[in-house]
């Protein structure tokens, strides 16, 4: 059965000081210039941790992994941006290109700007928390926003300012330290703004005043990691169970998962298999319409807005690891992405297919 919640709102001063200078830890140890005849794995995959699908205006898809740097297709050939080109770290977890045609990838080491023929690199701050990058997004009026491990900014091209987020009232467990992850920011249709953060729920921002979704309000879990608008207007949350971080096994279980926000009330999907107690890390709408929810341990799930349509772990999905489904693109051409822990894959017809340094790109 489905479960409905109030939600309120709360309204703060804006305090923004001004300071100057993706996702789970890399689990893999950065590794060279990758060359696409050889990797560690027989199969040459793009990249063990595939975390981010980006594409620009040019129809080049960008690939984040976790300590291979960024790959690139353009439609003919697979090339990759490493530290040895000047990235500020292999492990990118977040990509937008600005207005100019600069793609900005964000990775755990610091932001990076690629015009094409020369990396920029930029420091939020010098503490790791604050210069691991998570996720970025420019805004609709033009504003560059900077998700970190320590909070949001906002970034002017060179200087970062610091965008405070008010703390909700919630109960945290005394093993819990990633509260000011912002784990997604997204911009909906009414040009709010949303945060998502690992402990704190998330908060929608309409430009003067703050509302907090927690718990309180009806979410499964305060560790959110990922929010989508669809074409409803119904806003979407996925999150992760806290309890996991506990340092006992036995401790280990609790409340994450899907749950809707229908503008009045949130609804949670605790009879759907995988989106209830569980981890799920991203959600997608595609130019149908349709929403793609990923279910670790178990696939990626399709809702037309009536049913759920579940893809199960096939060919080299690697879903033991409980990471799951990364991120999803749907491209110019109609072609789906899928960034997992086990590399990259794409959908053909109704089947999840491996797609390695080689291909199949068609």
């Amino acid at each position: 059965m489905n479960f409905h919640f109030s939600v309120f709102s709360l309204t703060l001063v804006l305090l923004i000081p001004v300071a100057c200078t993706g996702q789970p830890t890399a689990d893999e140890i950065d590794a060279p210039h990758p060359k696409l005849t050889t990797d560690l794995d027989p199969i040459p995959q793009i990249g063990k941790y595939l975390v981010e699908i980006f594409e620009d205006t040019k129809g080049g898809l960008w690939f984040g992994t976790m300590s291979k740097g960024v790959a690139r297709y353009d439609g003919q050939a697979l090339s990759y941006l490493t530290t040895q080109d000047g990235l500020s770290n292999n492990a990118v977890v977040s990509i937008v290109e600005d207005a100019a045609g600069n793609i900005w990838l964000g990775t755990q080491a610091g932001l990076s700007k690629y015009d094409g023929e020369s990396i920029t690199r930029y420091t939020v701050k010098n503490d790791l928390d604050h210069n691991r990058i998570s996720k970025l997004l420019i805004d609709s009026k033009g504003n560059f926003w900077v998700g970190t491990w320590g909070g949001v900014y906002l970034f002017n091209g060179s200087l970062f300012s610091k965008f405070d987020l008010p703390k909700p009232e919630v109960s945290l467990h005394w093993y819990q330290n990633t509260m000011n992850w912002v784990t997604d920011i997204k911009e909906d249709s009414n040009g709010n703004i949303w945060f998502a953060r690992d402990g704190y729920g998330a908060c929608r921002y309409d430009g003067k005043t703050f509302t907090h979704f927690t718990k309180k309000e009806g979410l499964p879990s305060n560790n959110v990691t990922a929010i989508q608008e669809d074409a409803r207007g119904n806003v979407w949350f996925t999150s992760r169970v806290a309890e996991k971080d506990a340092p006992v096994a036995e401790s280990r279980a609790g409340e994450g998962g899907l749950s809707k926000f229908d503008g009045e009330s949130i609804t949670q999907f605790t009879e759907v298999k995988g989106l209830s107690k569980n981890d799920s890390y991203f959600l997608y709408c595609d130019q149908r319409g349709d929403l793609w929810i990923g279910a670790n341990g178990l696939g990626v799930y399709r809702h037309d807005g009536d049913t759920f349509q579940l893809f199960e772990g096939t060919d080299r999905m690697d879903l033991s690891t409980g990471m799951g489904v990364q991120s999803i693109l749907e491209d110019q051409q109609g072609r789906f992405w899928f960034g997992l822990s086990g590399g990259l894959f794409r959908l053909k017809e109704d089947k999840i297919i491996n797609v390695n340094q080689k291909g199949p790109w068609e």
